[in-house]
Parts: C-alpha cells; sequence; structure tokens
C-alpha cells in the first residue's frame, strides 16, 4: 500500500499543498510544449506539400542559427544579419527545389525520404565547413530578446517566469497561428492541399509544383531559423540542437502528420506530459523521464489511433 500511496497519491498530494510548485512546472512544460509546436511545424508544412517526413528539419534548425550568429560575428549589425539569414534560407528553398524536389516528382515516398537525410548531411557538411563545429552563443540580446525575470507569489511560494521564455512562448505562439491562418484561409494555401493530396491532379488544373515547393521550404526555413533563435537563447548553437528536433515526431504522431492545430495541441501534451512526469515521479523511474516519456506517449498512439488526434483517417475501398 505504501507503494502504490508513493506512485498514486502523493504526487497529486504535493500539486495540492505546493501550488506555486505545481504553475512553475506547468510553466515550464508550456514553454517546451510551444517550442515543440514550433519545431513541428516546420514537419507539417514539409509533409503537406510533398507527402514525406523531411529528415533535414533540424539541421536546418541549426544551419539558420548557425549562419545568424556567423554573419553577426562578421561585423554585421543583428537585424541585418537577420534579413540576410532569411535571404539564405530562400536560397536554400530554390536550391531544394530546383535540384531535388524538381528531379522527384512522382518518385515514391521513400526516395524522398531519402532525398531529405541526404540534404541533412550536406548541410552538416557544410556548415562545419563554413562555421566550425564549436558551439556559438545566440545574440539574444543584440535581437532585443528579454533578460531577467518577474516574479509571483503564489500561497507561500514563488513562481519565477523568465522574460526569455515568455518571449519565446509568445514569438512562437504566434508564428503557429500565423502560419496556420496562412495555410488555412489564402488561395496558396488551398493550392498546397491540392498538392499533397494528388501531384498530378494539381498539375492538371495549373498549380505549380515548382512554385509551391519553394514557398513551403522557404515557410519551413523562416520556422527552422525562429527555432534555432528560440533554443539558441536557451543554450548555445550547436549541431547537437538538431537532435531536440527529433522530438518532433512524438508530436506529430499525436497531432497527425498533416495538421497543424495537431501540432500546437500535441507540442502542449507533451510539454506539460514531460515536465509533470519529470517532476513528480522521475525519482520513482530513476529519472530522465524527459528524454523518453514523448516517444512511449508516441507509441500508445500508435497502436490506438496511429493517424493522430487531428489526422486524417484513411480508408482503402478495394
Amino acid at each position: 500500500m505504501d507503494i502504490l500511496h508513493s506512485i498514486f497519491a502523493a504526487p497529486f498530494i504535493d500539486m495540492y499543498s505546493a501550488p506555486d510548485f505545481l504553475l512553475q512546472v506547468l510553466w515550464e512544460g508550456f514553454v517546451s510544449g510551444t517550442l515543440y509546436a514550433l519545431l513541428a511545424l516546420g514537419f507539417v508544412l514539409i509533409f503537406k506539400a510533398s507527402g514525406v517526413f523531411n529528415f533535414a528539419q533540424g539541421i536546418m534548425v541549426v544551419f539558420a542559427a548557425l549562419t545568424l550568429v556567423g554573419l553577426h560575428s562578421l561585423g554585421m549589425p543583428a537585424y541585418v544579419a537577420l534579413a540576410l539569414t532569411i535571404g539564405v534560407m530562400g536560397l536554400l528553398a530554390l536550391g531544394v527545389e530546383r535540384f531535388i524536389m524538381r528531379k522527384l516528382v512522382n518518385q515514391p515516398d521513400i526516395i524522398l525520404f531519402m532525398a531529405t537525410i541526404g540534404l541533412t548531411y550536406f548541410l552538416i557538411g557544410l556548415g562545419e565547413f563554413v562555421f566550425g563545429g564549436e558551439p556559438q552563443k545566440m545574440i539574444a540580446s543584440e535581437l532585443g530578446l528579454p533578460s531577467g525575470s518577474i516574479d509571483f507569489t503564489v500561497g507561500r511560494g514563488v513562481v519565477i517566469l523568465e522574460y526569455a521564455d515568455i518571449a519565446a512562448a509568445v514569438v512562437a505562439a504566434l508564428l503557429v497561428f500565423s502560419l496556420g491562418f496562412f495555410f488555412s484561409k489564402t488561395r496558396i494555401g488551398r493550392a498546397l492541399r491540392a498538392v499533397a493530396d494528388d501531384h498530378q491532379a494539381a498539375l492538371s488544373v495549373g498549380i505549380s509544383l515548382n512554385q509551391i515547393w519553394a514557398i513551403v521550404w522557404f515557410a519551413s526555413g523562416i520556422v527552422a531559423l525562429a527555432t534555432g533563435i528560440m533554443w539558441g537563447a536557451k543554450s548555445d548553437v550547436s549541431f547537437a540542437l538538431q537532435i531536440i528536433a527529433l522530438k518532433a515526431l512524438p508530436v506529430l504522431v499525436l497531432g497527425g502528420f498533416t495538421s497543424i492545430p495537431g501540432a500546437i495541441v500535441g507540442g502542449l501534451i507533451i510539454g506539460f506530459g514531460e515536465k509533470i512526469f519529470e517532476i513528480y515521479w522521475g525519482g520513482l523511474m530513476g529519472g530522465g523521464v524527459e528524454s523518453w516519456f514523448a516517444y512511449v506517449i508516441a507509441l500508445i498512439f500508435l497502436l490506438f489511433r496511429p493517424q493522430g488526434l487531428f489526422g486524417e483517417k484513411i480508408i482503402d475501398r478495394i
């Protein structure tokens, strides 16, 4: 009984008796969840346009952040470096469309997936050649990201909100909802959905696959840049940062690979869930819950709802 009490009852007693601690955990989960949603959004955009999981999204986050820091280190003002980095991501989008996507129209999905793996290692090699392999410090203050914190007294304790976390959550939320609106309510968004459903049908009604793919990869590059800035502000920018992008996979499984709202909900579920489990049950499970919790939840969803919460259920008729 003592073991069951420690596993199931004690955490809820702790939550009730220490509301300040619970609010702190929930806030940290919300910040992580919005950043996970931002990561997942880049994958969703590519998947909706080409039907393939973009393995290169993680290294695009690192490459964009390193480009920004590298240009600033050459003496360029922060916002000039930011504008030039956006231009670099635009050139990358055009290059991917011209030399990869255009060559692989109507090829099997596995071919497209392998192409993104090749792109990943190309960007790793290019990034190491240009920027080196040492971690770099993100120019957060130069970009106007706030520092410091604000404290709230809750009960007998204090909840600490870092200004950088607030800015990250706001920027991530604005970008997620803006892109969600753009791709769901505009003509380009409707064309994107048509391309995702059937390449040949989209071509037959005059939709340019080349143009749509370039736009989508550019939008994904902008998301990668924003993600790199926000994650880089929390830690140094290095090639190890691409590992964080793998957290987007369970987020996509939960929300659905083609759903922008699903990326938001899935990111928040993972963000809240891993923080709560790490704090209240991590000790009983040997710690390190945050490293595997998301993947266990994704596995459960794959067993019972493989299309995700907002994914489209595919019905094949014979």
